[in-house]
């Protein structure tokens, strides 16, 4: 005799509450296509999910964390959806996010250095006639 199990669903509330995410947030990511495997419709209409929506969760939220937009993290998603192992697409999206940061680390240096050469040149005392041609002489150097 084969006795099939039949797979647990969960309600929505319920995948909030396990995952820590708001509903409003597991239906927007449903929306946009990330749980998709692992999302049916019940006859009334309900999203009834699957165990799969957990790992799919996590990975999300890790992703984002590591600064993937959600988009990059859809692409991610849809390689293991076709079966594949999406591991080199994501490398590509994390060196493209180191690359990203390298150019936003130049140039906060960039700013930071500025930022200190006006500190070490800070006058307390402007002259008057800074004061009269300026907002701040400090800032709006000659």
């Amino acid at each position: 005799m084969n006795i099939s199990v039949a797979e647990k669903l969960y309600k929505i509330g319920s995948v909030a509450a396990c995952s820590g995410l708001s509903v409003k947030t597991v239906r927007y990511y449903e929306e946009m296509g990330l749980l998709s495997p692992a999302v049916k419709r019940s006859p009334a209409g309900y999203r009834l999910f699957g165990e799969t929506v957990f790992n799919r969760l996590a990975f999300i939220k890790r992703s984002q964390t590591l600064g993937l937009s959600l988009q990059e993290i859809k692409d991610i998603l849809q390689v293991r959806d076709r079966g594949e192992l999406p591991c080199s697409e994501a490398k590509q999206h994390l060196t493209a996010k180191v690359d990203e940061i390298s150019v936003q680390i130049a140039a906060l240096e960039t700013l930071k250095s500025e930022l200190q050469g006006i500190l070490n040149c800070w006058q307390e005392q402007p002259s008057q006639a800074s004061i009269t041609r300026t907002i701040c002489p400090n800032i709006q150097r000659d």
